[in-house]
Protein backbone atom coordinates (compact mmCIF):
# COMPACT_ATOMS: atom_id res chain seq x y z
CA UNK A 1 0.00 0.00 0.00
CA UNK A 2 1.35 3.39 -1.25
CA UNK A 3 2.01 6.78 1.37
CA UNK A 4 -1.14 8.50 -0.44
CA UNK A 5 -3.60 5.64 -0.38
CA UNK A 6 -3.28 4.83 2.89
CA UNK A 7 -6.03 5.43 6.06
CA UNK A 8 -3.98 6.28 8.41
CA UNK A 9 -4.33 9.76 9.04
CA UNK A 10 -1.18 11.73 10.37
CA UNK A 11 -1.31 13.18 13.71
CA UNK A 12 0.95 16.59 12.07
CA UNK A 13 0.93 16.90 8.57
CA UNK A 14 2.99 19.70 7.43
CA UNK A 15 1.59 22.70 5.42
CA UNK A 16 3.23 23.54 1.34
CA UNK A 17 5.27 26.44 1.45
CA UNK A 18 6.65 28.95 -0.81
CA UNK A 19 8.61 26.33 -1.72
CA UNK A 20 5.94 24.80 -3.87
CA UNK A 21 4.44 25.52 -7.10
CA UNK A 22 1.25 25.27 -5.60
CA UNK A 23 1.80 28.84 -3.71
CA UNK A 24 3.11 30.47 -6.88
CA UNK A 25 -0.14 29.30 -8.79
CA UNK A 26 -2.84 29.01 -6.45
CA UNK A 27 -3.49 32.11 -4.72
CA UNK A 28 -3.20 34.08 -7.80
CA UNK A 29 -6.65 35.92 -8.97
CA UNK A 30 -6.26 34.28 -12.57
CA UNK A 31 -8.03 31.61 -10.74
CA UNK A 32 -11.13 33.52 -11.07
CA UNK A 33 -11.32 32.60 -14.60
CA UNK A 34 -11.79 29.20 -13.46
CA UNK A 35 -14.63 30.21 -11.34
CA UNK A 36 -17.14 28.38 -12.86
CA UNK A 37 -15.37 25.65 -14.00
CA UNK A 38 -14.46 24.83 -10.75
CA UNK A 39 -17.98 25.10 -9.15
CA UNK A 40 -19.91 23.21 -12.03
CA UNK A 41 -17.35 20.65 -11.75
CA UNK A 42 -17.59 19.58 -8.52
CA UNK A 43 -21.75 19.78 -8.75
CA UNK A 44 -21.40 17.29 -11.53
CA UNK A 45 -20.67 14.97 -8.63
CA UNK A 46 -23.96 13.24 -7.48
CA UNK A 47 -23.53 13.69 -4.20
CA UNK A 48 -21.58 17.12 -3.82
CA UNK A 49 -24.83 18.33 -6.25
CA UNK A 50 -27.38 16.52 -4.00
CA UNK A 51 -25.46 18.77 -1.01
CA UNK A 52 -25.44 21.86 -2.91
CA UNK A 53 -29.08 21.81 -4.44
CA UNK A 54 -30.36 20.74 -1.16
CA UNK A 55 -28.53 22.72 1.73
CA UNK A 56 -26.27 25.71 0.24
CA UNK A 57 -28.19 29.31 -0.41
CA UNK A 58 -25.10 29.95 -3.07
CA UNK A 59 -27.38 31.21 -5.49
CA UNK A 60 -28.75 33.88 -3.61
CA UNK A 61 -25.29 35.70 -3.09
CA UNK A 62 -23.33 34.08 -5.97
CA UNK A 63 -20.70 36.99 -5.60
CA UNK A 64 -20.13 36.65 -1.77
CA UNK A 65 -19.87 33.34 -1.29
CA UNK A 66 -17.38 32.98 -3.99
CA UNK A 67 -15.23 35.72 -2.44
CA UNK A 68 -15.60 34.69 1.29
CA UNK A 69 -14.47 31.08 0.59
CA UNK A 70 -11.59 32.05 -1.04
CA UNK A 71 -10.02 33.51 2.68
CA UNK A 72 -10.32 29.71 4.70
CA UNK A 73 -9.56 27.26 1.01
CA UNK A 74 -6.54 29.40 0.22
CA UNK A 75 -5.94 29.64 3.82
CA UNK A 76 -5.42 25.64 4.06
CA UNK A 77 -2.26 26.80 1.63
CA UNK A 78 -0.87 30.29 2.95
CA UNK A 79 -1.76 29.98 6.96
CA UNK A 80 1.52 28.31 7.78
CA UNK A 81 1.03 26.78 11.39
CA UNK A 82 -2.46 27.86 11.25
CA UNK A 83 -3.03 26.37 8.25
CA UNK A 84 -3.96 23.23 9.92
CA UNK A 85 -6.20 24.39 12.30
CA UNK A 86 -7.73 25.95 9.04
CA UNK A 87 -8.19 22.79 7.00
CA UNK A 88 -10.11 21.67 10.32
CA UNK A 89 -13.08 24.23 10.04
CA UNK A 90 -13.32 23.63 6.70
CA UNK A 91 -13.98 19.83 7.27
CA UNK A 92 -16.28 21.10 10.05
CA UNK A 93 -18.71 23.43 7.56
CA UNK A 94 -19.66 20.17 6.16
CA UNK A 95 -20.75 17.90 8.94
CA UNK A 96 -24.57 18.19 8.77
CA UNK A 97 -24.64 18.71 4.86
CA UNK A 98 -26.02 15.24 4.40
CA UNK A 99 -29.85 13.63 3.13
CA UNK A 100 -31.23 11.83 0.59
CA UNK A 101 -31.41 12.88 -3.08
CA UNK A 102 -34.19 13.19 -5.24
CA UNK A 103 -33.25 9.60 -6.80
CA UNK A 104 -33.16 7.89 -3.11
CA UNK A 105 -29.38 8.05 -2.64
CA UNK A 106 -27.97 9.00 0.31
CA UNK A 107 -25.65 11.77 0.60
CA UNK A 108 -22.81 13.13 2.82
CA UNK A 109 -20.86 15.90 2.34
CA UNK A 110 -17.78 14.13 4.32
CA UNK A 111 -18.05 10.89 2.44
CA UNK A 112 -14.47 10.55 1.75
CA UNK A 113 -14.72 9.88 -2.18
CA UNK A 114 -17.00 12.80 -1.92
CA UNK A 115 -14.80 15.39 0.18
CA UNK A 116 -11.65 13.87 -2.19
CA UNK A 117 -13.76 15.03 -5.48
CA UNK A 118 -14.07 18.42 -4.44
CA UNK A 119 -10.03 18.81 -3.66
CA UNK A 120 -9.50 17.25 -7.10
CA UNK A 121 -11.21 20.12 -8.48
CA UNK A 122 -9.35 22.55 -6.80
CA UNK A 123 -5.63 20.15 -8.13
CA UNK A 124 -6.86 20.46 -11.61
CA UNK A 125 -7.70 24.02 -11.02
CA UNK A 126 -4.30 24.59 -10.31
CA UNK A 127 -3.20 22.95 -13.71
CA UNK A 128 -5.88 24.49 -15.53
CA UNK A 129 -4.72 28.03 -14.08
CA UNK A 130 -1.07 27.69 -14.99
CA UNK A 131 -1.36 25.91 -18.39
CA UNK A 132 -4.28 28.44 -19.62
CA UNK A 133 -3.10 31.47 -17.81
CA UNK A 134 0.45 31.76 -16.81
CA UNK A 135 2.45 30.30 -19.64
CA UNK A 136 2.34 26.59 -18.93
CA UNK A 137 3.95 23.48 -17.24
CA UNK A 138 6.11 20.91 -17.87
CA UNK A 139 5.37 17.09 -17.54
CA UNK A 140 8.13 16.94 -14.30
CA UNK A 141 6.23 20.14 -13.09
CA UNK A 142 2.82 18.39 -13.56
CA UNK A 143 3.75 15.23 -11.25
CA UNK A 144 5.39 17.65 -8.85
CA UNK A 145 1.86 19.65 -8.38
CA UNK A 146 0.22 16.22 -8.22
CA UNK A 147 2.42 15.15 -5.72
CA UNK A 148 1.64 18.68 -3.36
CA UNK A 149 -1.64 17.94 -3.84
CA UNK A 150 -1.64 14.90 -1.49
CA UNK A 151 0.53 16.73 0.78
CA UNK A 152 -1.93 19.87 0.55
CA UNK A 153 -5.02 17.15 1.29
CA UNK A 154 -3.78 15.34 4.26
CA UNK A 155 -4.42 18.65 6.31
CA UNK A 156 -8.13 17.97 6.61
CA UNK A 157 -7.32 14.82 8.43
CA UNK A 158 -9.32 12.40 6.40
CA UNK A 159 -9.26 9.25 4.74
CA UNK A 160 -6.88 9.29 2.03
CA UNK A 161 -8.37 6.01 0.92
CA UNK A 162 -8.93 8.21 -2.46
CA UNK A 163 -6.58 9.27 -3.46
CA UNK A 164 -4.92 8.12 -6.61
CA UNK A 165 -1.35 6.46 -5.95
CA UNK A 166 0.53 8.32 -8.90
CA UNK A 167 0.50 10.97 -11.25
CA UNK A 168 -0.75 8.47 -13.73
CA UNK A 169 -3.30 6.93 -11.20
CA UNK A 170 -4.55 10.34 -11.19
CA UNK A 171 -5.26 10.58 -14.20
CA UNK A 172 -6.82 7.87 -15.32
CA UNK A 173 -9.37 8.63 -11.99
CA UNK A 174 -10.40 12.06 -13.59
CA UNK A 175 -11.24 10.38 -16.64
CA UNK A 176 -13.52 7.87 -14.93
CA UNK A 177 -14.95 10.58 -13.23
CA UNK A 178 -15.76 12.31 -16.07
CA UNK A 179 -17.25 9.62 -18.06
CA UNK A 180 -18.95 7.28 -15.60
CA UNK A 181 -19.35 9.39 -12.36
CA UNK A 182 -20.30 13.00 -12.79
CA UNK A 183 -23.71 13.70 -14.53
CA UNK A 184 -25.70 16.52 -15.79
CA UNK A 185 -27.75 17.62 -12.85
CA UNK A 186 -29.71 20.81 -11.71
CA UNK A 187 -26.91 22.23 -9.62
CA UNK A 188 -24.25 22.57 -12.26
CA UNK A 189 -26.74 24.04 -14.65
CA UNK A 190 -27.84 26.39 -11.99
CA UNK A 191 -24.18 27.34 -12.06
CA UNK A 192 -23.64 27.98 -15.85
CA UNK A 193 -27.01 30.23 -15.69
CA UNK A 194 -25.32 33.39 -15.14
CA UNK A 195 -28.42 35.45 -17.26
CA UNK A 196 -29.47 36.83 -14.05
CA UNK A 197 -25.44 37.46 -12.42
CA UNK A 198 -26.16 40.33 -10.17
CA UNK A 199 -23.45 42.85 -10.14
CA UNK A 200 -20.01 42.12 -8.17
CA UNK A 201 -20.49 43.17 -4.53
CA UNK A 202 -16.66 44.21 -5.16
CA UNK A 203 -17.83 47.10 -7.85
CA UNK A 204 -20.50 49.11 -5.58
CA UNK A 205 -19.53 52.30 -7.42
CA UNK A 206 -20.56 50.42 -11.33
CA UNK A 207 -24.29 52.09 -12.18
CA UNK A 208 -26.63 49.52 -12.34
CA UNK A 209 -28.13 50.39 -15.95
CA UNK A 210 -24.04 49.85 -17.23
CA UNK A 211 -23.72 46.52 -15.39
CA UNK A 212 -27.68 45.52 -16.63
CA UNK A 213 -25.72 46.24 -20.10
CA UNK A 214 -22.89 44.17 -20.12
CA UNK A 215 -24.12 41.31 -18.13
CA UNK A 216 -25.14 39.30 -20.97
CA UNK A 217 -21.69 39.58 -22.71
CA UNK A 218 -19.58 39.20 -19.62
CA UNK A 219 -21.89 36.01 -19.09
CA UNK A 220 -21.47 34.34 -22.37
CA UNK A 221 -17.88 34.97 -22.35
CA UNK A 222 -17.05 33.34 -19.26
CA UNK A 223 -19.38 30.34 -19.85
CA UNK A 224 -17.48 30.15 -23.28
CA UNK A 225 -13.96 30.03 -21.38
CA UNK A 226 -14.72 27.76 -18.91
CA UNK A 227 -16.21 25.31 -21.70
CA UNK A 228 -12.80 25.42 -23.34
CA UNK A 229 -11.50 24.16 -20.09
CA UNK A 230 -13.64 20.68 -20.06
CA UNK A 231 -12.68 17.60 -20.80
CA UNK A 232 -14.10 16.80 -24.00
CA UNK A 233 -16.32 13.87 -21.67
CA UNK A 234 -17.68 17.06 -19.70
CA UNK A 235 -18.51 19.04 -22.65
CA UNK A 236 -20.70 16.17 -24.56
CA UNK A 237 -22.66 15.73 -21.48
CA UNK A 238 -23.53 19.58 -21.13
CA UNK A 239 -24.22 19.54 -24.76
CA UNK A 240 -21.43 22.01 -25.46
CA UNK A 241 -20.03 21.95 -29.00
CA UNK A 242 -16.06 23.17 -29.12
CA UNK A 243 -14.68 24.02 -32.69
CA UNK A 244 -10.48 24.64 -33.92
CA UNK A 245 -11.79 28.02 -34.20
CA UNK A 246 -12.55 27.99 -30.50
CA UNK A 247 -9.83 26.26 -28.89
CA UNK A 248 -7.02 28.86 -31.15
CA UNK A 249 -9.06 31.94 -29.64
CA UNK A 250 -8.74 30.35 -26.24
CA UNK A 251 -5.29 30.12 -26.42
CA UNK A 252 -4.87 33.62 -27.74
CA UNK A 253 -6.75 34.85 -24.67
CA UNK A 254 -4.47 32.97 -22.37
CA UNK A 255 -1.47 34.16 -23.55
CA UNK A 256 -3.02 37.65 -23.18
CA UNK A 257 -4.13 37.39 -19.99
CA UNK A 258 -0.57 36.32 -19.09
CA UNK A 259 0.89 39.01 -21.06
CA UNK A 260 -1.21 41.67 -18.86
CA UNK A 261 -0.26 40.14 -15.44
CA UNK A 262 3.35 39.82 -16.15
CA UNK A 263 2.93 43.95 -15.64
CA UNK A 264 1.31 43.59 -12.26
CA UNK A 265 3.56 43.42 -9.59
CA UNK A 266 3.63 39.62 -7.10
CA UNK A 267 2.14 40.32 -4.13
CA UNK A 268 -1.19 42.01 -6.00
CA UNK A 269 -1.49 39.26 -8.42
CA UNK A 270 -2.39 36.87 -4.88
CA UNK A 271 -5.55 37.10 -2.88
CA UNK A 272 -5.38 38.52 0.27
CA UNK A 273 -5.11 35.65 2.35
CA UNK A 274 -2.49 34.13 -0.11
CA UNK A 275 -0.79 37.42 -0.19
CA UNK A 276 -0.56 37.57 3.17
CA UNK A 277 1.17 34.46 3.75
CA UNK A 278 4.30 35.80 1.17
CA UNK A 279 4.83 38.73 3.65
CA UNK A 280 4.88 36.50 6.55
CA UNK A 281 7.33 34.12 5.06
CA UNK A 282 9.75 37.37 3.73
CA UNK A 283 9.47 38.99 7.24
CA UNK A 284 7.81 41.72 5.67
CA UNK A 285 5.07 41.33 9.07
CA UNK A 286 5.31 38.99 11.82
CA UNK A 287 4.57 35.35 11.64
CA UNK A 288 1.60 35.64 14.29
CA UNK A 289 0.28 38.13 12.56
CA UNK A 290 -3.29 37.87 12.61
CA UNK A 291 -4.69 36.32 9.58
CA UNK A 292 -6.58 37.85 7.06
CA UNK A 293 -9.99 37.26 6.94
CA UNK A 294 -13.01 38.06 4.25
CA UNK A 295 -14.47 41.72 4.49
CA UNK A 296 -17.87 42.25 5.95
CA UNK A 297 -19.52 42.49 2.31
CA UNK A 298 -19.13 39.00 1.96
CA UNK A 299 -20.56 37.77 4.95
CA UNK A 300 -23.74 35.12 4.36
CA UNK A 301 -27.26 37.36 5.09
CA UNK A 302 -27.81 38.06 8.95
CA UNK A 303 -30.50 35.50 9.24
CA UNK A 304 -27.74 32.35 8.07
CA UNK A 305 -24.67 33.74 9.78
CA UNK A 306 -25.42 31.20 13.09
CA UNK A 307 -25.20 28.34 10.76
CA UNK A 308 -22.24 26.00 11.01
CA UNK A 309 -21.79 25.38 7.40
CA UNK A 310 -20.35 29.20 6.60
CA UNK A 311 -17.34 30.78 7.36
CA UNK A 312 -17.90 34.07 9.44
CA UNK A 313 -14.86 35.36 11.56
Amino acid sequence: MTQAQSTHVETDPQPLGPDSLTWKYFGDWRGLLIALWAGSMQNMHPELGAGVEEHSKFFTERWQRLFRSLYPIGGVLYDGPRARQTALEIRGYHDRIKGVDKQGRRYHALNPDTFYWAHATFFVSTLLIAENFMGGLTEYQRRRLFDEHVQWYRMYGMSMRPVPATWEDFQAYWARMCSDVLEDNKATRDVLDVSDLPKPVAVPWLPDPVWNLVRGAIGRNFVWLTVGMYDQAIRDKLGYRWTARDARLHRIVGRTVNAAFSLVPHDRRYHPRARAGWKRVRGDVPADAPLVHTPNRNLPPLEERANPAHYVP
